[in-house]
């Protein structure tokens, strides 16, 4: 493919950095840098997962699919993983979609839940950085959930403005 390649193609630094200066323009001087990389990844991850994934947890399609995959089913309630991934759809979907989901289900009510993942995430593993890098997202999850909407509306008006070179 040579260029044309190089010009649809992103990597998955590129992903990450593109969201990482996304979310520093969209938040305040002394936002946690740890939380800050997080949810860049969060976004990067699931920017570059189909909703029809085989080999990775597939990006949901909606809210509902969160809640029937670990609200509905029970048996994924003691693994933190799967209670992380939970947390982050959680936040790609109420947040960065907030706009498409609102029409059909509860924000408030999915971010309590999704504070709630990463809440049981961190409590369900050793008390390291990671564990304490989840109860702060859970803590935090609100305020990173409305940054992540703020960016998802400034990105889709950016392809409304004008750029005039002289």
């Amino acid at each position: 493919m040579g260029p044309l390649h190089e010009l649809l193609a992103t990597t998955h630094r590129q992903t990450l950095e593109f969201f990482v200066l996304g979310l520093k323009e969209v938040s305040e001087a002394d936002v946690d840098q740890r939380e800050l990389f997080y949810n860049a990844s969060v976004l990067a991850h699931y920017a570059q997962v189909s909703t029809s994934a085989s080999s990775d947890l597939p990006t949901p399609p909606h809210l509902g699919a969160v809640f029937d995959h670990f609200v509905w089913s029970d048996t994924l309630r003691g693994d933190p993983a799967m209670m992380e991934a939970a947390g982050a759809q959680c936040l790609l979907l109420a947040g960065f979609f907030e706009d498409q989901m609102r029409r059909r289900h509860n924000i408030r009510w999915y971010a309590e839940l999704g504070a709630g993942f990463f809440s049981r995430a961190a409590a369900a593993q050793p008390a390291d950085d990671r564990a304490k890098l989840l109860a702060m997202l859970a803590r935090h999850f609100e305020p990173w959930r409305q940054r992540h909407a703020k960016l998802s509306r400034e990105l889709r008006d950016q392809a409304y403005l004008l750029s005039i070179s002289k």
